[in-house]
């Protein structure tokens, strides 16, 4: 995995290095102690990710359209 703590992490990277982390893990033949540490790894990648898809679709679902139906910028996001 990278050195990129994974909350600096894009998108993309993160998934990258989830999909590495349950290579490893299914190929079977890594220690107890490191599989332990694969799978606390994967679970931290795997929040990230859903995080950046939440807030990706909140993004999507405050484009506005005008009366053609095109995007014609955003409305604010509510703070919660």
């Amino acid at each position: 995995m990278s050195d990129t703590p994974v909350g600096e992490m894009s998108f993309e990277d993160a998934m990258k290095a989830l999909e590495g982390v349950v290579n490893r893990l299914e190929a079977g033949d890594v220690p107890l102690e490191e599989s332990i540490r694969l799978y606390e790894q994967g679970a931290e990648l795997k929040a990230h990710c859903q995080k950046k898809l939440a807030e990706a679709e909140e993004k999507v679902a405050q484009i506005t359209l005008d009366e053609q139906g095109q995007p014609k910028g955003t409305t604010p996001v509510d703070p919660q």
